[in-house]
């Protein structure tokens, strides 16, 4: 279930000698609670994400998405197996600030500005005042945000905040970013909009991505391959090689397509255990 996703137009040639983004094997995650009960959140997870590439993690409400993302991301450790990103563990990636996270609110400092928002990184880590003032007017450029570097989060939509924690992420240029939910909250038009949007920043910055999500439009819209999970204990059921074209052809028009829908309909399939036995990493077209 590790295997290398197959070369398309959405994804990266990678060499044979390049470290993968994210590589999770043989993870277990056990829950100890009161009276030493004991909750199985994952069990033999084996994952491979390339350098520049898209996935998605979906399953069921319980099935340990969250769990897997905060594994790779250090603010958990595994029960058993092991994760590493770029090469390295995932503790040493996060004091190397190798990746970036956006969680399901934005989480925006209200007494900042959204510049100073997206500095807070940049600032805790020291970066000189002119170094940070580029970085964030240059990220707000890619967020489309420029004329509102002054205003503060009370000020922004629910989408616009969701940039500025994406811009935040962005701030130390880091080859992954970890996203749980970021547009969960999001109606369904500003949703739409700021996925087109994520698709044209990760192909700008070429960042690899993990991104949780329960719905499979946005799954199969945003990724190169969907990671399907089972019930608690979370185990990966299947990943399915999704190949709808370059950044550029993803668009609001794609969502219309044939090949979209019948993506989002084999996702439905194997969520429910309805596909055939061998499917996965087979590209869909």
């Amino acid at each position: 279930m590790s295997e290398a996703p197959a070369a398309s137009a959405t994804q990266p040639v990678t060499a044979t000698d390049v470290a993968a983004a994210v590589q999770v094997t043989g993870v277990d995650k056990v829950f100890v609670g009161k009276k030493k009960a004991t909750v199985t959140a994952l069990e033999n997870i084996d994952l491979t994400v390339a350098p520049g590439e898209f996935v998605s993690l979906i399953g069921p409400s319980g099935c340990g998405k969250s769990t897997l993302l905060r594994l790779i991301a250090d603010l958990d450790t595994p029960s058993t197996g092991s994760v590493t990103v770029f090469g390295k563990t995932a503790r040493q990636a996060r004091i190397d600030q190798e990746y970036g996270i956006a969680f399901q609110q934005a989480g925006l400092l209200p007494w900042r500005t959204v510049t100073g928002n997206i500095e807070l990184p940049l600032e805790l880590h020291k970066v000189g005042s002119a170094a940070r003032k580029a970085r964030s007017a240059e990220l707000l450029a890619l967020v489309g945000l420029s004329d509102f570097a002054e205003s503060y989060p009370d000020q922004l939509s629910g989408g616009m905040q969701q940039r500025v924690a994406i811009a935040r992420a962005l701030a130390e240029s880091p080859r992954l970013l970890l996203m749980d939910e970021p547009f969960g909250a999001l109606d369904e038009m500003t949703r739409e909009r700021m996925q087109t949007e994520l698709v044209k920043i990760t192909a700008e910055t070429g960042a690899a991505v993990v991104f949780v999500t329960h719905s499979i439009p946005e799954a199969v819209y945003l990724s190169n391959r969907v990671v399907v999970m089972s019930p608690r204990p979370g185990r990966i059921r299947d990943i399915l090689t999704v190949s709808l074209g370059s950044a550029a052809e993803r668009n609001e028009q794609l969502r219309e397509n044939e090949a979209f829908f019948e993506n989002v309909s084999k996702v439905r399939e194997l969520l429910h255990g309805e596909a055939p036995v061998g499917v996965r990493g087979v590209e869909t077209r």
